[in-house]
């Protein structure tokens, strides 16, 4: 006798797929386990003990982001090369902008919480998700300590995917960052970007895919020989490991991880009250995609710097006698760090020269 068929998976959810993707990814997330974490895979929730990881009576810092459309040109990528597992960099794109946006504060992260959301269920791609979010999290020190996948047809379009997530880290109490001692006089040095990370995938596929009809394996000559996809998907960059140490040494006054508002937006968040910001956009290492999309599109300057980083993937602040010191070590740790402008008078505005 035949079994009778589910009603739920009728209703468009299939459970047993859901638990397919999350088993195989098992192995994986316990690879990013830390000292800190308590438990196993598939509790309701994660364990975590501060003092096991070294973070007994620091301050917490948490962060909640997403990777926005930018896992639309990552499931194209998969398609076109008929390979689904090409999805997961967004989970490393997930988890290094959320370890960014601590950083800037001064902290580094403990674990994190993932959110994959989808119209139905499609085991590879979610295994594969879970196996950027994991890599990232071994390359950042970082546990992954649990997350949800939900099936919800009818809220997303068929095809659609979701990733968000959430992390936690921990500053000690005379470390925290806050941008307070920035003053007049300060400089600012950049760290480049590997492209355009997490922000502006409405406006690139937009203007390279409806506008200018590339198609993802394309090979425009702005882009001196890398696809279209290849150029889009770049993995946003983490700068952790480059960055920590020079705050411990209280060699910063400030850090800004430039995001979606680019630096217009994004700068002025660690000013204080009576200081602006000064750029030398012509010091900025600026990669091609950047132009191919501002160029095809025609789009303004001063909207260019808002929607996109425009190759600024951080900026830091240090007191003038500092620079020196903190361009050495960025450059021993591998880094093209450039100079990009200093701190003026003002009202915490961004001033791109």
């Amino acid at each position: 006798m035949s079994e009778a068929p589910s009603a739920y998976r009728r209703a468009g959810v299939d459970i047993d797929k859901k638990y397919a993707a999350v088993t195989g990814a098992t192995e994986a997330i316990r690879s990013t386990f830390t000292p800190g974490v308590r438990g196993d895979v598939g509790a309701f929730g994660g364990v975590f003990d501060l003092a096991a990881a070294g973070a007994a009576g620091e301050l917490l810092v948490a962060s909640t982001d997403g990777v926005g459309t930018k896992v639309m040109v990552a499931q194209m990528q998969a398609r076109a090369a008929a390979d689904e597992t090409l999805v997961g960099s967004v989970g490393e794109d997930l988890v290094n902008h959320c370890v960014n946006d601590i950083l800037v504060q001064g902290a580094r992260p403990l674990f994190f919480l993932d959110y994959i959301a989808m119209s139905q269920m499609r085991p590879t791609e979610v295994t594969a998700i879970i196996g950027g979010l994991a890599k990232a999290c071994r390359e950042n020190s970082c546990a992954l300590l649990g997350g949800e996948t939900a099936e919800m047809p009818g809220v997303y379009q068929p095809g659609e995917t979701d990733v968000a997530g959430t992390i936690v880290g921990a500053v000690a109490r005379d470390h925290v960052l806050d941008g307070s001692a920035i003053t007049v006089g300060d400089r600012l040095l950049g760290l480049p970007s590997s492209g355009l990370h997490t922000n502006g995938f409405s406006l690139a596929r937009q203007v390279l895919f409806a506008d200018a009809k590339f198609e993802i394996t394309d090979r425009p000559d702005e882009l001196q020989g890398q696809s279209v996809g290849d150029a889009l998907l770049a993995v946003h960059r983490s700068y952790l490991t480059q960055c920590l140490p020079l705050l411990h040494d209280g060699a910063l006054r400030g850090l800004a991880h430039i995001t979606g508002g680019g630096l217009p937006d994004n700068l002025p968040r660690v000013l204080p009250a009576g200081t602006a910001a000064r750029i030398d956009t012509s010091a900025i290492p600026v990669p091609p995609i950047f132009d191919l999309i501002v160029q095809r599109g025609k789009v303004a300057r001063d909207e260019s710097y808002r929607v996109l980083n425009m190759g600024v993937g951080l900026v830091l602040v240090a007191a003038p006698d500092r620079v020196d010191g903190v361009r050495n070590a960025l450059a021993a740790a591998g880094e093209n760090v450039f100079d990009l402008g200093e701190i003026v008078a003002g009202d915490r505005n961004v001033e791109l020269t």
